[in-house]
């Protein structure tokens, strides 16, 4: 690893030119530009490589009109209009997979085993970390984002995890946007109402 820093245009990319998007052009996104998401977001790091985050590309109409009703009013139309709305789930049994994911450490699996609320704060601490790198990725591959919380999580697990070992975290529209009808960006807070060195 070089620790070369990224350019100013890649910082832009990924950071400061980045919005988050409800309008879309007619412009497919790909099996294979999803394989490219993925093959990148799963780099990032989690605590102990648990990895609890599971995806549903909702692509096809069909798929749509399931999610449609789990949408809050708002979020219809930038969800049904876009070429991919991904849903970023999180196994709620992710543990099991330690052996194989966290092999230097065979007892991994008993960290978590009958303690409900250690595997929820870890699923969604994890889960929205990869939710991050999703977006990171999608945005690096030249694809925009229009992240979501507003819907209604236990209307949507029903349909789309029925067995009920993945519960939804949020969800992320995936296109190419119609950047002329951004609304001004929204400003940040400064540095000194943020941050503290001690």
């Amino acid at each position: 690893m070089s620790n070369k820093p990224l350019d100013s245009d890649a910082l832009d990319t990924l950071f400061r030119s980045a919005r988050s998007h409800s309008y879309w052009l007619d412009k497919p996104v790909t099996d294979e530009q999803l394989h490219k998401l993925y093959e990148l977001m799963k780099w990032g790091p989690t605590s102990g490589n648990c990895t609890p985050a599971r995806l549903v590309f909702v692509r096809s109409q069909r798929a749509k009109e399931r999610l449609k009703p789990s949408l809050d009013a708002g979020n219809v139309n930038k969800s049904m209009t876009a070429p991919v709305v991904a849903i970023i789930g999180m196994d709620m049994e992710f543990y099991e997979k330690l052996p194989r994911l966290f092999p230097r450490n065979p007892a991994a699996r008993t960290w978590f085993e009958g303690k409900p609320e250690k595997i929820r704060i870890t699923a969604l601490r994890n889960s929205s970390l990869q939710g991050a790198y999703f977006i990171l990725a999608a945005r690096s591959l030249g694809l925009d984002c229009g992240p979501m919380s507003g819907f209604d999580n236990e209307k949507l697990d029903v349909e789309f995890f029925p067995d009920g070992k993945v519960k939804s975290n949020f969800i992320c529209a995936l296109g190419y946007s119609d950047a002329s009808r951004l609304h001004p960006r929204g400003p940040r807070l400064e540095f000194n109402e943020v941050v503290q060195i001690v």
